[in-house]
């Protein structure tokens, strides 16, 4: 019997199921885009509770699918940024953290991938009760803040 044949076959399988499987998330990704809700929204200090004076800005990315499916990233200008998060809470009011962003580089803050609301959270953001907002070490309960738009 011929085993480099099936070893060959074998891999020739493993590796188009790879593709396949590869190709299938990048769909998924540009489907999340185009269902999702969100756009460029400015993040400013006079948006956090209590309102910071700051030359600080930033824009958030972040769109919502209908399913809940949460991706994107917020970028900012004049802050060294020590964390970034999704918070629960309307307008003029604080809230507990939902979504850890992830540090994408000197400026940007990341959706982790796979992140997904829940009903309840999804429920918030189509309220228009969902907010994301950057901390520094200057401003470490939040120094620039948006409300995510539905």
């Amino acid at each position: 019997m011929n085993t480099s044949f099936f070893q060959r076959r074998t891999l020739t399988t493993l590796l188009a199921g790879t593709a396949i499987a590869a190709l299938a998330g990048c769909a998924n990704v540009s489907s999340l885009f185009s269902q999702a809700t969100g756009s460029g929204v400015p993040l400013t200090g006079a948006q956090e509770v209590p309102p910071v004076t700051t030359s600080a800005s930033g824009t958030s990315f972040i769109a919502v699918a209908s399913d809940g499916a949460v991706a994107g990233n917020v970028k900012t200008t004049g802050v060294v940024a020590t964390m970034a998060h999704i918070h629960i809470g309307p307008a003029g009011q604080n809230g507990p953290v939902i979504v850890t962003l992830t540090k994408a580089g000197d400026n940007e803050w990341s959706v982790p991938a796979g992140t997904r609301l829940t009903p309840a959270q999804l429920a918030a953001f189509k309220s228009g009760s969902l907010y994301v907002n950057v901390h520094s070490n200057a401003h470490k309960g939040g120094e620039i803040r948006a409300q995510l738009k539905p």
